[in-house]
Formats: C-alpha cells, sequence, structure tokens
C-alpha cells in the first residue's frame, strides 16, 4: 500500500516538474491562469506538492494554516485546505482580483477540499459537519476586503450558529455510538 502511494506521488511530482505551469517566465495573464488552475483544477494533493516545492516561484504561497478557524478537536486533516484557501485569497488580492464573486469561488473551493480531506476519516458525517461549520466561517468572517465591500450578512451568520449546532449534535451521536472519544 506505501509502495503504490509513494510511486503515485513520485509520478505526480514528476509531471509537476515536467509541467509548463513550473516554469518561472510568466507574464501577467499567465500568471493569472496558473493562478486559476492552481486554485480550482488540480487535485489537493498535487496543490500540496507544488506548495512545498514553491512550483511556481511567482506566486505567494504563505499560509497562516487554520489558525482563525473554529476548534478542531478531533484534528481532521483540514490543513492541505486551509493552505489552498490562503493561496487563493493571497494571490487574488496580489492580482487585484479579490472581488466578491471570486472570494465565493475560492471558498467553495475550500469546502470542497475540506470534504475531500474528510473521505478516509472514520467518523465521515462529524468531519463533514465540521467542514460546513470551517465553510460558514469564511463566508461570514473571511475576506472583508473584497470588492465591491462586503456588508456583514445576518442570514450567513444565522447559518454559522445552526451549522455549529449540527456539528456538536453529530459529535454526540458519533460518541454515543463510540466512533469519537469523549472529550475533557
Amino acid at each position: 500500500m506505501m509502495r503504490s502511494v509513494f510511486t503515485v506521488l513520485t509520478a505526480i511530482a514528476a509531471t509537476i516538474a515536467a509541467s509548463p505551469i513550473s516554469h518561472s517566465n510568466t507574464t501577467s495573464g499567465s500568471l493569472i491562469s496558473i493562478t486559476d488552475s492552481i486554485m480550482f483544477n488540480i487535485p489537493l494533493p498535487e496543490f500540496t506538492i507544488r506548495r512545498d516545492n514553491e512550483l511556481p516561484n511567482k506566486v505567494d504561497w504563505t499560509s497562516d494554516g487554520c489558525t482563525s478557524s473554529p476548534n478542531n478537536p478531533f484534528n481532521f486533516p483540514f490543513l492541505p485546505a486551509c493552505h489552498r484557501h490562503d493561496f487563493g485569497y493571497a494571490n487574488f488580492r496580489l492580482q487585484t482580483r479579490f472581488t466578491r464573486t471570486n472570494k465565493l469561488k475560492i471558498d467553495m473551493q475550500f469546502r470542497t477540499d475540506l470534504y475531500y480531506q474528510c473521505e478516509d476519516s472514520a467518523a465521515q458525517g462529524v468531519c463533514r459537519a465540521l467542514a460546513n461549520v470551517y465553510y460558514a466561517a469564511v463566508r461570514v468572517f473571511g475576506g472583508h476586503d473584497q470588492t465591491p465591500g462586503k456588508r456583514m450578512n445576518n442570514g450567513l451568520l444565522w447559518e454559522y450558529h445552526a451549522l455549529v449546532d449540527i456539528y456538536e449534535e453529530e459529535v454526540r451521536k458519533a460518541q454515543a455510538a463510540g466512533d469519537l472519544p469523549l472529550l475533557q
């Protein structure tokens, strides 16, 4: 099993190294298309390989991880999704195209990536419920510098709180079934 995972990752790394996106001779227009491709078109594991190798080096790979996110007491593996989300916000800002529409697209990709990270979880329902909370949090609290300016949306805030309640109920059910530990 580990050998096949290693083989797949090696093949992905070789493909990335050979791809035209990894070249540093990028113009503004191609940098935008490269950013869009990295943000929306490649699988999350390939994004992580690119990020780890900073390919291409003309984009902003910095990330604070999931530091402003809701609590994740069961350590669901959300960090790669947070990295891509930060990549989207940072590069769309640098390219002066961090609009309301693009923020929504980045946030929707974040939710897709979070769900992907939940696929191997033993407590998939809880993981996906927390993924929904993370998504709602970025919709409500993230990226207020988008253009045109964002007003606080009370409907989104209500949805965030409702999703927190759903997550907490999923945790209780999973703990009662013995699928998650009881936390102190």
